[in-house]
């Protein structure tokens, strides 16, 4: 949770910077400090990122020997590594207490592509103060197998096409299997596993800063995790919740440690995912239907952070990223910038662009973000109203679980045409129906005879191929201050045709 003012986000001139030297050295980037802003810096401290296909193991063991008998060569801190298909697509180090000349010293590595400053990200939220807490366990009843009564306003929204009436305003539409045999990744500062909303599907995944302690000191993650997937505040309230704890109490943290928990969770999700192709094959079932991630965090202009997150999703996690709160272009802000995540900007009650929010072409769509309700820290039953770009984020994120669950491995082009031709031919049956008359013959196409050996595993939905088909089942034109540049898109789980 921030406790400082907007303007402690707004980090005007936080733009990627250009390199500092050129010629043969390798580009070293940062964020300037800025008079009357909290300088974003970690001073001494560096996020250094190898080149494709650099063997990480072998390049520190060269530069450890280079470094070891030099003062100020500092300590290492994460060491950064990401496999896909056998290949390995992210990989470097952070350092910590590096002098300048070091720092020289490592530029002329032909082994690396950057190097950045370290800098401190922070939670994307707007503070509304510890007042707001309740601990109301039974406000609201999911009473219904497929309508929930008395949802808090984002969950109605998201469910119904048309703008809230006084018959819609708190009704959330939805399957009920929604997230099951999807694992969620909260990228934040930790998770309330305790809680009852969870029904015990919070689990503790990593904490990444150094002598932190495995438990949410803030209460952002916790109310990120439950709009995701809580029971009476959450999008898909089947999926198992993941914490990656890489801010603090403060909601503030080090991108270094940001960097590391996007690759942690993405090299987990593949173990997993590996593990579930093993089960398949095996057996010729499996619970596991794909990862998600969710990332309600920011700052400055990271070239890494932007890298590990792109790299995340082509090793097959889908991520959601919030926009900002800076009512500013989000290509100025990462991981906002990132090309390959579903980058989320916040409305509101009365589909506005909700004052705050950032806007521009690297925004993909918006999702409800002003005064959503969701579980809180201080105990088993708390709840906490707060707004931002980060409570856009986990609606989207469990937007993609909720999906993906009812989806996976479905045929891609079964699924896209059915998106296409119901959403656009007759905008009456949804995605759920057009999909439950496929699956029969579906299944028919994977069905072994008698003795025939298991046949091939069908190719999972990929994390692109899940965004596409988020955007298209979006809601058009209905945001009113949407600036030109950014797209008129609302979420929608298309569990509604109004």
């Amino acid at each position: 949770m921030i406790k400082k003012t907007l303007a402690l986000l707004t980090l005007a001139a936080s733009t990627l910077a250009t390199p500092i030297f050129t010629q043969e050295l390798a580009p070293i980037y940062g964020q300037a400090h800025i008079d009357g802003v909290t300088d974003p810096r970690v001073h001494n401290s560096y996020i250094v990122v190898l080149k494709d296909g650099v063997e990480t193991s072998s390049h520190l063991t060269t530069l450890a020997h280079s470094l070891s008998k030099r003062s100020g060569a500092g300590r290492f801190g994460h060491i950064y590594n990401l496999d896909h298909a056998g290949d390995s697509i992210f990989n470097g180090y952070s350092l910590h207490d590096v002098d300048e000349d070091a720092v020289h010293l490592l530029r002329a590595n032909p082994e690396i592509d950057h190097i950045e400053r370290d800098s401190i990200a922070h939670t994307q939220d707007i503070y509304q103060g510890l007042d707001e807490v309740s601990d109301l366990a039974e406000t609201f009843d999911a009473d219904s197998p497929a309508t929930q009564k008395g949802a808090p306003w984002g969950l109605a929204r998201i469910s119904h096409h048309n703008p809230l009436s006084l018959s819609t305003f708190n009704k959330y539409v939805y399957d009920p299997h929604g997230g099951e045999g999807v694992n969620v990744y909260i990228v934040d500062t930790g998770i309330n596993t305790a809680h009852v909303e969870f029904e015990g599907r919070a689990h503790w995944g990593k904490t990444m800063p150094m002598g932190d302690v495995d438990e949410d000191g803030n209460g952002h993650g916790s109310h990120c995790a439950g709009t995701i997937g809580s029971r009476k505040y959450g999008v898909a309230k089947k999926a198992q919740l993941y914490a990656v704890k890489v801010l603090g109490s403060a909601g503030s943290g080090t991108m270094s440690d940001v960097v590391a928990g996007v690759l942690w969770a993405a090299q987990d999700a593949k173990s997993k995912a590996d593990a579930a192709a093993e089960e398949l094959r095996q057996t010729g079932s499996t619970s596991h239907k794909g990862s998600v991630a969710n990332m309600s965090l920011g700052g400055g202009k990271s070239p890494a952070l932007d890298r590990a997150v792109d790299k995340a999703v082509e090793s097959g996690l889908a991520f959601a990223v919030a926009a900002g709160n800076d009512n500013r272009d989000a290509c100025e802000y990462s991981p906002a910038a990132s090309q390959k995540a579903v980058t989320v900007g916040a409305s509101t009650l009365w589909d506005e662009r909700a004052y705050f929010s950032n806007v521009g072409k690297c925004v993909d769509i918006f999702a409800p973000g002003l005064n959503i309700l969701s579980v809180w820290n201080s105990g088993p039953n708390s709840i906490n109203t707060i707004s931002g770009t980060s409570m856009a984020s986990p609606h989207t994120a469990g937007a993609l679980a909720y999906l993906l669950s009812l989806h996976a491995n479905a045929a891609h082009k079964s699924f896209a045409n059915s998106v296409s031709q119901e959403m656009y031919d007759t905008g009456i049956k949804t995605v759920l129906d057009t999909i439950g008359g496929l699956l029969p013959g579906w299944l028919d196409w994977f069905k072994p005879k008698p003795s025939a050996p298991l046949p091939p595993t069908p190719e999972p939905i990929s994390p692109a191929f899940l965004k596409q088909s988020l955007l298209e089942l979006a809601g058009r034109g209905l945001l009113t201050d949407v600036e030109q540049g950014s797209p008129n898109l609302l979420l929608f789980n298309n569990a509604t045709s109004a």
